[in-house]
């Protein structure tokens, strides 16, 4: 097939395919985000697709921190790209326009930079992941060693991180009496906008304490919640598209019907109207982020780490095991929710039944290997935030140990059968040897990694009730293996 997706074959499209319902040519960019990965292009991409045809001001330029994979997929198709939503009930496909531009930035940085520091540039918004905020995910502050922070704060006008990106386009803003652009996160940081603006006004204050004061009193950082699976776009998904398209994609996105956004209405130059497309703009984000980083994000990394040991290729494989399916249904019942305070009205019980229908929707194909990466970045907001809320009221954390445990199991890099597990980690080398060095002892092995300060703070590691359960929960899993661990655990009382 040799036809690129791109404006002229829009009209040649299948009726059954949605389009964009404006003109692109009228639209012009208020939005640069950093991070256009999967995730970006099924979620926010999507909302902001959807109010272009109310006001065209708001197109967005997307950059790329590493990787040209996104902009040479996209460039040639005038950056649309086709959404795929698909569940039992079959496969709806879309295409998205909002996408202007995408910039890769170490190869075009002074554009990326001149750009956000356009008058135009109102928001500046984030999917660069966990690692990509340079902070000590224990606690959510710079840092001030991370070879990237190091880099920027001796060269800050060519950076290479993501804060030192945004605050040397603030400076040159501020330089010009330009007002500062938001800066908002869709990542899944705890209080993300606080910590955002915390290691934004860090980092300005060490090259500068006037800039730091700047950054502190004056840029807006809303805080935000959002909520859609996307699995990993696959060679067979690229196919399929393409050929219901009669044109190619050379990087469409997966998704699930579900779609949420709870957003900090806090955005001084201006916004799109968001809320058109279905986000909820709030006072208040945290209780949403609670809930979001507690059931779907902690369930998510604890069905991944026990379901990839259990030899289960895809979360919707591992939720078909009932044993499986009672675990996490225990989890969110039992440990997680008595920690969560949200606003009255929120239906609580039917978001969880929401989460298990979508755990367990096998159009996805989530692999548990894509939710296992970065887990030395997402266990303390997914699982170590619930562990210390239980702790403190003593109130017991079997699964969730059992959550950690698998962790641990899974980092020591061989799995139950011997073979090698390719763990994707910023840590991955001082996680797999710390593990070796500890021994072949459990005890040892979990001694060593509870260590580890920047994953578990300094109070986990003296709380015995959290070791006893973290290291009996990774012995049984060592002894029994994954499935059988997680069926005695429940099938036992608590």
């Amino acid at each position: 097939m040799t036809t690129r997706l791109s404006h002229a074959v829009l009209p040649r499209l299948p009726a059954s395919v949605k389009v964009p319902g404006y003109a692109r040519s009228t639209v012009t960019a208020g939005i640069v985000h950093l991070g256009i990965g999967a995730f970006h292009r099924a979620h926010q991409a999507v909302y902001t697709d959807d109010i272009l045809v109310d006001d065209p001001t708001w197109g967005i330029v997307a950059a790329s921190l590493r990787n040209p994979a996104t902009r040479d997929a996209l460039e040639p198709q005038d950056g649309l790209y086709t959404l795929s939503i698909r569940s039992d009930e079959g496969e709806r496909l879309r295409v998205i326009g909002s996408v202007l531009q995408v910039i890769v930035a170490p190869e075009a940085l002074e554009d990326l930079i001149r750009i956000m520091s356009d008058p135009a540039t109102r928001i500046v918004s984030l999917t660069v992941t966990e690692k990509g905020y340079c902070y000590d995910p224990a606690t959510g502050a710079l840092n001030e060693a991370h070879p990237e922070i190091v880099h920027d704060l001796s060269h800050p006008s060519l950076p290479r991180s993501a804060p030192g990106l945004i605050v040397e386009a603030l400076r040159r803003r501020r330089s010009a009496g330009i007002p500062p652009f938001a800066v908002m996160s869709c990542d899944n940081l705890p209080a993300n906008g606080r910590t955002v603006k915390r290691v934004l006004s860090r980092y300005a204050e060490m090259l500068d304490r006037d800039l730091g004061a700047f950054v502190r009193e004056h840029v807006a950082c809303p805080s935000t919640m959002v909520d859609r699976i996307v699995p990993a776009t696959t060679d067979e998904d690229r196919e399929r598209i393409s050929r219901l398209l009669g044109a190619t994609d050379a990087w469409p996105v997966m998704t699930e019907p579900f779609t949420q956004w709870v957003i900090e209405d806090d955005f001084p130059q201006g916004r799109p109207a968001w809320e058109n497309a279905g986000a909820q703009f709030v006072s208040d984000v945290e209780p949403f982020e609670h809930m979001k980083l507690r059931l779907l994000n902690g369930s998510h990394s604890t069905l991944a780490y026990l379901g990839y040991l259990a030899g289960y290729e895809t979360v919707a494989d591992t939720m078909a095991d009932p044993a499986f399916e009672r675990l996490i249904q225990g989890l969110m019942d039992e440990e997680v929710t008595p920690t969560l305070h949200l606003p009255p009205g929120t239906d609580l019980q039917s978001y969880k039944q929401a989460l298990v229908t979508r755990f367990k929707n096998p159009a996805l194909r989530h692999r548990t290997a894509q939710i296992a990466m970065d887990g030395s970045q997402k266990l303390p907001q997914r699982l170590l935030g619930t562990v210390r809320d239980r702790l403190a009221k003593d109130e017991p954390i079997r699964r969730l140990a059992l959550g950690v445990a698998a962790w641990m199991r899974y980092v020591t890099g061989r799995d139950e059968r011997g073979e090698p597990i390719d763990v994707r980690d910023p840590m991955a080398e001082r996680l797999r040897r710390t593990a070796d060095e500890a021994g072949p002892e459990p005890r040892d092995i979990a001694q060593g990694l509870l260590g580890i300060g920047e994953i578990f703070g300094d109070d986990l590691p003296q709380n015995q009730a959290f070791t006893n359960a973290v290291t009996s929960a990774l012995d049984t899993l060592f002894r029994k293996g994954a499935q059988a661990t997680v069926r005695e655990t429940t099938l036992s009382s608590f």
